[in-house]
């Protein structure tokens, strides 16, 4: 499973000896090879089924809702907690959908099957209906899963179409959430764990893009104006808190690419942030002292996250092609602990290694000729 380790870390380097400050956008990234695909994919494979320990995060009403936690979520109670149960599930779709001769394919579909039936569906689906749960996993638990309901949409196999209809359900109930919810929240969240607004909204717009969600699509698109369009200053320097695995100024970067045309974008991300346009910015991947600390190991997804905004905005705007070499450092800063002897990390940084490798090789968003 180490052999992870030197294949990313030699994956990035690659891309730090190749890169100059007017680097096009149209230069190549290495991406991941087959080796690297199978060795990842060992991550969730090794926890999904793995019911303790567990982080339920549940609110009780009685005691009847007091259950193992295989039987309250059948097909998300491994990997700790369900977020991260769900999200090991899209790397375990992603890879199995870009290297479909993976060793272990028959492994991984047996599992998707097993796990994402659609019996067990619908037990997830009412939990969420139980008195005191709709709020369950808002709104990160909820991006995910139409991340891999994304990803299943767009693997074009038997096994995908069969898996999307039987999530359909819980697909539907994250959707008809969001758009319960967010004409009521008047300020976005800007913290730098689960309930961050702006990482929510990027991966629900991602999923609105490619289904051609059009009221999901609109609702984020004006809830993001409404809420980040006049931001100017983001505060960079009081970045990190001590638990974040992601950043509040950068994934609201991050999504107003996304909705924005790139000439919108440009002007709106020269006041709110305006360090980073600069050819000799420089930023310090985060830290941990601690990697048995469930909390504290959340600063090495801090770096991968930073590095999926950086080279998104880098692709975005050829002007800021020099924070690739920013969002490499912090790659190469953490890519050695994603496979370590804690599970405090093991069970979910595969995922945001994964995310922000492909975020290295591919972009999402509106482009320049789409209306500013």
């Amino acid at each position: 499973m180490y052999r992870i380790i030197l294949c990313l870390l030699i994956l990035l380097d690659a891309c730090n000896q190749t890169h100059t400050q007017k680097k096009d956008l149209q230069s190549s990234y290495s991406s991941l090879n087959i080796t690297q695909a199978y060795d990842l994919s060992l991550l969730p494979l090794a926890c999904i089924k793995t019911q303790y320990p567990n982080k339920l995060n549940q609110t009780l009403s009685d005691s009847s809702q007091i259950k193992q936690p295989k039987e309250l979520h059948p097909a998300f109670y491994g990997c700790f907690d369900w977020h991260s149960s769900v999200h090991g599930h899209w790397s375990l779709v992603y890879l199995l959908k870009k290297f479909p001769s993976l060793e272990n394919a028959g492994l991984i579909k047996n599992l998707l099957s097993d796990n994402l039936s659609a019996e067990n569906i619908i037990i997830e689906v009412n939990y969420f209906n139980e008195t005191g749960n709709q709020s369950f996993e808002r709104t990160y638990g909820w991006a995910w899963i139409l991340k891999l309901a994304e990803e299943l949409n767009t693997w074009d196999t038997p096994l995908a179409r069969q898996l999307e209809a039987n999530l359909q359900p819980l697909t539907d109930y994250i959707v008809n959430a969001y758009l319960n919810f967010l004409p009521k929240l008047i300020y976005p969240i800007r913290v730098g764990e689960h309930s961050n607004t702006a990482f929510g909204l990027s991966l629900a717009y991602d999923y609105a893009q490619v289904i051609d969600h059009k009221p999901l699509k609109q609702l984020i698109e004006s809830s993001v104006t409404r809420f980040y369009a006049k931001d100017q200053g983001c505060p960079l320097t009081w970045e990190p808190s001590g638990f974040d695995f992601l950043s509040p100024c950068f994934e609201e970067a991050n999504l107003m690419r996304k909705v924005n045309s790139p000439k919108v974008f440009k002007n709106w991300l020269a006041t709110f942030l305006p360090s980073i346009l600069q050819s000799n910015f420089q930023l310090s991947p985060a830290r941990v002292d601690d990697r048995t600390d469930g909390k504290l190991v959340h600063l090495d997804g801090l770096n991968f996250s930073r590095a999926w905004c950086l080279y998104g905005i880098a692709k975005t705007l050829p002007e800021y092609a020099h924070l690739e070499s920013v969002a490499n450092d912090h790659f190469n800063s953490s890519i050695s602990n994603v496979v370590d002897d804690h599970y405090a990390g093991a069970h979910w940084l595969g995922t945001f290694a994964i995310y922000a490798s492909q975020a290295s090789t591919s972009i999402i968003g509106r482009s320049s000729s789409q209306k500013d």
